[in-house]
């Protein structure tokens, strides 16, 4: 959460100019909002997760989203500020990690609805 707050102070302050100049400042928004979204989501299933252990791939949910949010974020941050063509091929590949990391979150809850019925 620190990180996603950091970035996006660093993007409406230290970076605004040039993802201004740059017409590119949608593309940091558009990391920023993900970055922060999904670290607020990690917080509550890390608190899900400690009420209730049993719950199946909570791990890989976590793991998904964790790396979803750096590959996506991440080459959106880089190609914003830095303007770095190879990172915008990673941005599906973070997104596709994100849906995968949801897709578990709600395999596990449907499971463990059906476990306890």
């Amino acid at each position: 959460m620190l990180s996603a707050v950091a970035l996006g102070a660093f993007g409406a302050h230290l970076f605004e100019q040039l993802l201004i100049e740059n017409g590119r400042e949608h593309v940091y928004k558009t990391a920023s909002a993900y970055h922060f979204y999904h670290a607020l989501g990690l917080l509550v299933i890390g608190a899900i997760q400690s009420q209730n252990t049993q719950l199946k791939f909570f791990r890989s949910t976590i793991a998904l989203l964790f790396a979803g949010v750096l590959v996506f974020s991440g080459s959106l941050y880089l190609l914003a500020v830095q303007d770095i063509a190879w990172a915008g091929a990673l941005t599906p590949l973070g997104g596709l990690m994100l849906l995968m990391g949801w897709s578990f979150l709600l395999a596990s809850l449907l499971i463990q609805g059906k476990n306890e019925r």
